[in-house]
């Protein structure tokens, strides 16, 4: 075995996986390879409602039993899951993307294949991570430029005076408060929809 296969095995090591599967050589010959990769293999069935928790990854039998629910959705904190099919059809390759899988294995199983998925599932899955992290960060940022440039229209209107002034003012408070121009903006936006509470009842 070489060096850099080495170090993906024990990368790999003692990783918590789920196999759900019906039991039969196909889920023996997958946890036992598993197993001697140096994986915690734990076997589910019947199928479940909801996804395993407190698992690495998820190896699951697709087929016309399975069906997604909002429970399987893909969420920030859903393991990675490799998808084991015997057939292929419209419903089987819905319910691929529906359950968000990062990897697909074919049947019969053998155990050649089953470390390069496992290997690829787990990148991949990270990968979706950092990617998902990155896009809320974008998001977030957005989000915090648009409420500044609105507290900057809003308090220059008040204060009568030009939106670069009021946009100073905001900088200033921020950094006299030790807080971000984000929260400063806020709290005018917040005030301001106070106000317009309060002239409603007025």
């Amino acid at each position: 075995m070489s060096r850099g296969r080495n170090h993906v095995v024990e990368m790999l090591r003692d990783l918590r996986v789920a196999v759900i599967h019906a039991p039969d050589q196909d889920r023996d010959a997958l946890v036992g390879q598993l197993r001697r990769i140096g994986c915690q293999v734990l076997p589910v069935w019947p199928l479940p409602d909801m996804p395993p928790r407190g698992v690495d990854l998820i190896f699951l039998s697709l087929d016309h039993r399975f069906q997604p629910t909002k429970s399987w959705a893909v969420d920030e904190d859903a393991p990675a899951v490799i998808a084991i099919l015997e057939y292929e059809n419209p419903v089987i390759l819905k319910a691929l993307v529906d359950t968000g899988v990062h990897g697909v294995l074919v049947k019969p199983l053998r155990p050649a294949g089953v470390l390069s998925t496992l290997t690829l599932g787990r990148w991949l899955h990270g990968y979706h991570r950092r990617l998902e992290a990155k896009v809320r960060k974008l998001e977030e940022t957005i989000k915090a430029q648009c409420d500044i440039s609105k507290a900057a229209r809003i308090l220059a209107e008040v204060k009568g005076v030009p939106e670069s002034d009021a946009f100073e003012t905001i900088r200033a408070q921020a950094t006299r408060r030790r807080i971000s121009m984000a929260d400063v903006a806020a709290s005018i936006i917040n005030a301001q929809d106070v106000l317009k509470d309060m002239s409603k009842d007025i």
